[in-house]
């Protein structure tokens, strides 16, 4: 792992700055401090990391302001950290654009492989056209899906689903994101009509569909297609 890859850690706790970085150097990583929600701001600015580790709680200004600010710039990957269990609180950071959400306190292996898992993805930006996981294949760039080699013949809007589910594998999508993405802005609270949706697409694609391999339920949060393989 390039020791040139730089994490931002954001925390206004000075215990928690020390062991993040003592932590994250250990593994190799170059790591940046910043204590309030300015501060990450302008050090994204300046310094360009490649990963932004981000408390939820700021001096400032709250961490999911920090999120939509970032995300109005830059694609760097986001992992919030909160002392927050509670699904609103995980679904309004994920809303704002945050890529994971820890909750405190964790394990440094938990950390690392998120850490792991993100920067993959951001280095999966453009996925490669044709994806495979078990029996299933999507092809991108033909839309066209197969499953165990047989096509499998999808509506335009359960292609378009499982198309944004793939691109983002690894990654929990919201239910308000995926409906926006999907069938457009006007949308986000139909979350009912987005569930038809997939229990239709798990009937064509999962092998068992009351338990899916691919499209994977966070319990009042979202869906999420697994990581692909390294």
């Amino acid at each position: 792992m390039p020791v040139s890859e730089r994490i931002l850690v954001v925390d206004d706790e000075v215990p928690m700055q020390r062991a993040l970085r003592a932590m994250l150097r250990t593994h190799g990583y170059d790591v940046t401090l910043a204590s309030s929600g300015q501060e990450a701001l302008d050090r994204a600015a300046a310094e360009s990391p490649d990963l932004v580790v981000l408390d939820l709680v700021l001096p400032d200004m709250d961490g999911r302001e920090v999120c939509l600010r970032l995300r109005s710039w830059s694609r760097v990957p986001i992992i919030v950290l909160s002392v927050h269990d509670d699904e609103p609180t995980k679904i309004a950071a994920l809303d704002a654009g945050a890529d994971d959400y820890l909750v405190k306190p964790f394990g440094s292996g938990e950390l690392l492989a998120r850490v792991r898992a993100a920067r993959r993805r951001a280095k999966e930006d453009v996925l490669l056209p044709i994806v495979e996981v078990g029996a299933l294949c999507v092809d991108l760039g033909r839309r066209h899906v197969t499953v165990a080699g047989a096509p499998c013949h999808l509506t335009p809007k359960e292609y378009d689903l499982l198309a944004y589910l793939v691109t983002n594998a690894g990654r929990v999508l919201t239910h308000r994101m995926i409906l926006q993405h999907v069938w457009g802005p006007e949308y986000g609270e139909e979350v009912q009509y987005l569930r038809v949706f997939v229990r239709l697409l798990r009937r064509k694609l999962e092998p068992d569909p009351e338990h899916p391999r691919y499209i994977l339920t966070e319990v009042g949060v979202g869906y999420h297609f697994p990581s692909l393989p390294s």
